[in-house]
């Protein structure tokens, strides 16, 4: 996804004066080819995320557009306190670009996961947050973010996620987009996980249980009508994502059932309140903490069979 965003933002850059590249000693080939061609429009805070935050929202107020790109780890929970008044307060037009979501920083452990950003986030007034699941749908929610005029966070993997598009991406700001169609039940699904739940869905439809696949790309807006649609047809609905089960896109779901008084089970797939454990690929540490396909398969076929 890395160079998915380098190639968005690079257009934007090219074509819009205004659109500001601020980073935190990423110290990537990308980054220094960028610099090079747009030395007005690129600066490097270093590590020093809050003070970049808060500049970020300064330069919004004279005309700029930001794009504050950094380990997500940092940038939600380092520096909520100037997103929420610097940036979301004031209504800054400010693009926060949070890059190692979930478990992508998966050998350097808890301290760089980002698995409760989400529900730190979202309950932000002002604040847009997407949820790209590929590299073409990042490139999607990169230009959705330049044409919104307002705060927006990006949550993006770190490297090497997998394309789940043949064509041009399916993406529409505050709408879901149905990925597979099935009779049986529903996953709802935001961010990179989709590869584990597509791989899990494909098992299952083996086995001749069919499942619909729900992209969440959108967390806030949340899509109400797409969970009281699903929710109509099936008697239960999962969730799953890279993040704590509390406060996440779960938690939103669970909203939207009670308070429209529907009765569809929710069953909730993610961290159980707890940080994740291990060290090793990104794939191994979703095994080991039941969010590889392996274990979203069987979660759901226990589920709908016993």
């Amino acid at each position: 996804m890395q160079k998915s965003y380098v190639n968005s933002l690079y257009k934007l850059l090219k074509s819009d004066k205004n659109v500001i590249s601020c980073l935190s000693d990423s110290g990537t080939d990308y980054d220094e080819m960028i610099a090079r061609e747009f030395p007005d429009q690129v600066i490097n805070f270093g590590i020093s995320e809050n003070n970049k935050i808060g500049a970020a929202a300064g330069l919004a107020s004279c005309g700029k557009t930001p794009f504050v790109y950094t380990t997500s780890a940092f940038l939600a929970y380092r520096s909520y306190e100037f997103i929420r008044n610097d940036v979301c307060l004031q209504n800054q037009n400010v693009k926060l670009v949070g890059m190692g979501c979930g478990l992508s920083w998966s050998t350097l452990g808890s301290t760089h996961h980002t698995t409760e950003d989400i529900a730190a986030l979202k309950a932000i007034p002002n604040l847009t947050i997407l949820s790209p699941c590929s590299p073409k749908e990042l490139e999607c929610c990169v230009n959705a973010a330049y044409q919104i005029k307002g705060p927006v966070y990006i949550r993006m993997g770190m490297s090497n996620e997998i394309e789940i598009y043949d064509g041009e991406a399916s993406f529409e700001l505050g709408k879901n987009n149905i990925i597979k169609t099935g009779n049986r039940a529903a996953v709802f699904v935001t961010g990179s996980i989709i590869s584990e739940v597509l791989e899990a869905i494909h098992k299952l439809k083996e086995e001749g249980i069919e499942i619909e696949v729900v992209n969440v790309s959108t967390i806030k807006p949340f899509d109400q009508q797409s969970v009281i649609a699903e929710c109509k047809k099936n008697h239960v609905i999962f969730s799953v994502e890279e993040h704590n089960k509390i406060g996440g896109v779960g938690s939103s779901i669970a909203d939207i059932i009670a308070e429209n008084n529907l009765s569809t089970k929710l069953i909730k797939i993610g961290l159980e309140d707890c940080f994740a454990t291990g060290y090793g690929t990104h794939k191994q540490l979703l095994e080991m903490n039941g969010l590889d396909a392996k274990h979203i398969y069987e979660i759901i076929k226990n589920k709908l069979v016993n």
